[in-house]
C-alpha cells in the first residue's frame, strides 16, 4: 500500500541521486526492506523512522506527511536513540511523544470512523472503555507515586478488586452490541489503502499501532 510516509522516502532518496543499495546500507537495513517501506509493503517500526529524519535532516511529522514544511525540530539520533543494547531503544520524552502520537492520532481516526458510522451508542462505549484505561493508568500512577488519591471517588480497596475493569468488560460489551446492531452498508469503508488515503500521517499512526499489537500479541502463542 502507498502511503505518505513511503511516497516521502523514496522522494527523498531519488533527491540525493543516490540508489536503494546505497541508502539501505547507511540506514543499517537490506536493499529489500527499503523497497519494501518505499512501495508501502511493509511498515517500519519507530527506531527506523528516527533514523530516516537524521539521515535526511527533516522533521517527523514531514516524513510522516503531517506537514508540508521540512523545517522544525529535527529528531536526532544521538539525542533520542540509545545504542548501547544489542537492539537499541528510543530515549525518555521523544518516546513518550511518540506513543502520545500514536495513540491520539488512532484514537482520532477511531472516532472519525465512528461518527461515519452514526451509531452514537457505538461512540459512547467506545469512549467509555478508553476512558477506563486511561483512569487505571494514571489511577496506578498515582498510587506508585505515593500521593494523595483525591481525584478518585472509587474507593481503594473496590479498585484492586477490578470494579474499573467490570466497566470496561461491560463497555466493551455495549460497543461490540452497537456494531452488530449496524446495518452492514453503513460501515464506512475500511481498509489499508482507504485507511493511509483518507487519513495521511494519522493512518501511519493507526498502521503502526495495528502492528504493534500484532507483534506483541503473536509472542504470546
Amino acid at each position: 500500500m502507498a502511503t505518505d510516509f513511503s511516497r516521502t522516502l523514496s522522494l527523498l532518496r531519488q533527491e540525493r541521486g543516490a540508489s536503494q543499495r546505497k541508502t539501505a546500507a547507511a540506514l543499517g537495513i537490506s536493499q529489500a526492506l527499503l523497497s519494501h517501506y518505499e512501495n508501502g509493503v511493509r511498515e517500519p517500526g519507530l527506531s527506523f523512522v528516527v533514523k530516516v529524519c537524521d539521515y535526511y535532516r527533516v522533521s517527523a511529522d514531514y516524513l510522516l506527511g503531517r506537514t508540508m514544511s521540512r523545517d522544525g525540530a529535527i529528531i536526532g539520533a544521538d539525542d533520542v536513540y540509545d545504542s548501547s543494547a544489542e537492539k537499541g531503544s528510543l530515549k525518555g520524552s521523544i518516546l513518550a511523544t511518540l506513543q502520545k502520537k500514536l495513540v491520539v492520532n488512532t484514537a482520532n481516526v477511531l472516532f472519525d470512523l465512528l461518527a461515519k458510522l452514526g451509531s452514537r451508542a457505538a461512540i459512547s462505549a467506545a469512549g467509555e472503555y478508553l476512558c477506563d484505561a486511561l483512569y487505571q493508568l494514571m489511577r496506578h500512577l498515582y498510587q506508585r507515586a505515593g500521593v494523595s488519591e483525591e481525584y478518585f471517588s472509587v474507593n481503594g480497596a473496590d479498585f484492586a478488586a477490578g470494579l474499573v475493569d467490570a466497566d470496561a468488560s461491560l463497555a466493551r460489551t455495549r460497543y461490540l452490541q452497537a456494531l452488530d446492531g449496524c446495518a452492514s452498508d453503513a460501515f464506512p469503508a475500511l481498509s489499508s489503502q482507504t485507511l493511509t488515503a483518507d487519513y495521511p500521517g494519522l493512518g501511519q499512526s493507526a498502521a503502526q499501532v495495528f502492528h504493534n499489537v500484532d507483534e506483541r500479541a503473536k509472542k504470546l502463542l
